[in-house]
């Protein structure tokens, strides 16, 4: 889960898909076992917004049951200062039945109240109410709320039917309002040769950024011996590949020694797509985002002429083998390539040609670290 803008807002991870699962469950089972056995409830969805909450419901309630959505309506009375309220959308005779009104938030209680008291006037055997999310601190009004499945702050929220101006609802979590980020944040991607460590120290100076290398950041911390050094070389000495966790661990503490920072060119990570999303829940817990994923790309042949010259001076023996780079590529390409899809899907990927000058390179990579 990551920062969703919806027009002028930003709206951060708050309730995930499966917690929110699990809550109608639960919700869904408080009912059933309240109702005597062969009662057959009509539950009642207040349209727009419980639509999506209403049907997981249904689906996860065990029983017998009806199903019917209204929605409030307002009109002019007889005379010009009559506000009349109505429900669209019932036609049921609901005499001596049990009626479930089904709400996706409550806050201040108001236009339940009104629902409620019309109900209330069609002689139902009872009225409960069920309610996903809410509002303690706002509510104002002496209503019983049967179910609660979770009590929040007066936040506004989107997602899981709930709108920002009609937007929003499709989401299948729930996204708290929050503040516009104030970071730029890039992942700087291409293959081995590629030239990312010398493009990224000089957008960094000129961006007034941090630079994350991973590599970088497992040498300190193992030549260093902190306790994340020591946990990633106890994998590495057994020839094991070291844990995202620890890796992503080891990242965060990066990222929290440089917290008044403008922003983070993140080099070498992530590596995969479990990575990326940790990644990307990490920032959205700091109101904050990956705002592209910025690519190097160059033909594979003229990367391994460019290592193989870097060999002859690097030191490196894995830069003087041609068959130990093209294995190199082979690794890219099949685990860490994967990532353009990631973020191509957010919209957020930015293929940069990687052949040319150093200072032609650094010109097209800050054309588009500009627009971000």
């Amino acid at each position: 889960m990551k920062i969703i803008k919806l027009q002028d807002l930003y709206f951060t991870p708050f309730i995930s898909k499966d917690k929110i699962s699990k809550i109608v469950k639960h919700l869904a089972e408080q009912v059933k076992a309240d109702l005597p056995k062969d009662e057959v409830p009509i539950f009642v969805g207040i349209l727009n917004g419980c639509f999506l909450f209403a049907a997981d419901f249904i689906r996860e309630f065990n029983g017998n049951c009806e199903v019917s959505f209204v929605k409030l309506a307002s009109y002019q009375g007889t005379s010009s200062s009559e506000n009349v309220k109505q429900l669209l959308g019932i036609n049921e005779d609901l005499t001596d039945r049990t009626v479930i009104i089904l709400e996706d938030i409550i806050d201040t209680g108001t236009t339940l109240q009104e629902i409620y008291n019309i109900f209330r006037n069609k002689n139902v055997k009872q009225l409960k109410v069920v309610t996903l999310f809410f509002k303690p601190d706002v509510f104002r009004k002496e209503l019983p709320i049967d179910y609660i499945g979770k009590s929040i702050e007066d936040k506004f929220i989107v997602g899981y039917g709930l709108d920002y101006n009609g937007l929003g609802r499709n989401y299948p979590a729930i996204y708290q309002l929050t503040t516009k980020p104030k970071m730029k944040n890039i992942v700087l991607f291409g293959p081995p040769g590629a030239g990312k460590g010398t493009q990224a120290t000089l957008l960094k100076e000129k961006y007034n950024l941090v630079h994350i290398s991973t590599g970088d950041v497992f040498r300190f911390n193992i030549k260093n011996e902190t306790e994340l050094g020591k946990l990633a070389k106890s994998f590495m000495d057994e020839g094991d590949l070291v844990p995202d966790e620890v890796t992503i661990n080891m990242l965060k503490a990066e990222v929290e020694k440089n917290a008044t920072a403008n922003g983070f060119i993140f080099d070498g990570f992530p590596r995969t797509e479990s990575q990326a999303i940790a990644l990307d829940e990490f920032l959205a817990e700091k109101g904050e985002q990956i705002n592209g994923m910025v690519a190097l790309e160059v033909p594979e042949d003229l990367l391994v002429e460019r290592l193989l010259e870097r060999g002859k001076t690097s030191g490196r023996t894995d830069d003087t083998d041609e068959s130990k780079i093209r294995n190199r590529f082979n690794e890219y390409n099949t685990k860490t390539a994967i990532l353009k899809e990631f973020y191509q899907a957010q919209g957020n990927y930015f293929g940069i040609n990687g052949v040319g000058s150093v200072e032609s390179i650094t010109v097209s990579l800050s054309k588009v670290f500009d627009t971000l």
